[in-house]
């Protein structure tokens, strides 16, 4: 049976598939005829194609309803319920608008105003899900023996179109790709604790940490003597942990080795992260601001299902590589300090 043909219509609406509010109308004003797709659908298929299941979408719904909008009772009056679901359907696809309005029975116009409107909000619940946790040290040393670690911390691209003329080039990474550098810090268990999202493709990693609020605490000492976890683009300082780029002794070899299991949490995570939503890996065609938005609310909701223990969903398009719009480590930028982490060799991994 064509669930959009007209003969289906009342038939679909009785079974509770269509919600009230796609009642088709006259032929002047004929509304859209939208899914239910609560009802529709099992609950592993719901959480293929919206990435979260049932009972979160409607605890998250509570959550940003205050910040969404109907903008009509008739044709384009989208619900709340309905505006969510395709701001996550976008996000599982990553695939061009047209796509995501056709899936709801919006328009394109309608759709991008939607996916802002939403990802803003649910951006808005970053305080909430994203923040520095207490008692990340036990976890990390669980992996490789790496004490009073505080969070791993690494950069990523989201790929992006070129914003415009005269900002363009910022946003070009070393691999000639247009992209917004993405910090991230994460624990053990692959929750984001950091995110920064606001910084074009051609910044260093270590220009994004050294401008970030995450160094101001840090250099205040909020997280006591924990420390940060980061590859070789990263300067060496008394909280930020990088690797030996020569080591040569015994302790310093396993020093790396422990260094580089404990790091890879963050490559892990923004992969995790990545095949949940793969809107992050293909090219965002939306304003700037917009495209930050999504980065922060996709952020969110993977902590939301890692909190919930969703498993993870394969993606049900091609994403790339990480390696094809990474650009890869630079030198350290900033100044060294190797005290710590000579101390740290000393202490810890000398037999």
């Amino acid at each position: 049976m064509d669930l959009f043909s007209d003969e289906s219509d009342n038939e679909m609406f009785e079974a509770g598939v269509f919600d009230s509010d796609s009642i088709v109308g006259s032929k002047d004003h004929q509304n859209y005829a939208r899914i239910n797709h609560m009802s529709l659908l099992s609950e592993k298929e719901f959480i293929f194609r919206f990435r979260l299941n049932k009972t979160l979408v409607n605890e998250l719904l509570i959550k940003i309803m205050p910040d969404l909008r109907v903008h009509s009772s008739r044709n384009n009056g989208v619900s709340p319920l309905h505006q969510l679901l395709l701001t996550l359907r976008f996000y599982a696809l990553g695939t061009m608008l047209v796509s995501v309005a056709d899936f709801i029975g919006v328009s394109k116009t309608s759709a991008s105003r939607i996916v802002s409107d939403v990802s803003r909000a649910i951006a808005g619940l970053y305080p909430q899900y994203v923040r520095i946790l207490e008692n990340t040290q036990n976890g990390f040393y669980e992996i490789a023996g790496f004490p009073r670690i505080l969070g791993a911390i690494d950069c990523t691209h989201v790929p992006i179109q070129s914003p415009d003329l005269n900002t363009g080039e910022e946003y070009r990474n070393r691999k000639g790709i247009f992209s917004i550098n993405v910090q991230g810090v994460c624990n053990a268990d692959l929750l984001l604790m950091n995110v920064v999202a606001r910084w074009p493709g051609s910044s260093h990693d270590a220009t994004v940490f050294n401008n970030s609020v995450l160094k101001m605490q840090c250099e205040e000492g909020l997280f006591g003597n924990r420390w940060l976890i980061g590859d070789s683009a990263y300067p060496c300082t008394s909280y930020l942990l990088t690797p030996l780029l020569n080591p040569t002794s015994p302790p310093e070899h396993r020093y790396n080795e422990a260094h580089i299991k404990t790091r890879n949490t963050i490559e892990r995570c923004f992969g995790v992260w990545k095949r949940r939503f793969p809107v992050l890996s293909l090219k965002i065609r939306l304003s700037l601001h917009t495209t930050q938005a999504i980065i922060v609310a996709t952020s969110v909701l993977h902590n939301i299902c890692r909190i919930h223990n969703i498993s993870d969903v394969e993606p049900e398009v091609e994403v790339p590589p990480e390696s094809v719009y990474d650009d890869g480590a630079e030198g350290p930028n900033g100044q060294q300090n190797h005290l710590a982490r000579h101390e740290l060799i000393n202490n810890y991994f000398t037999v």
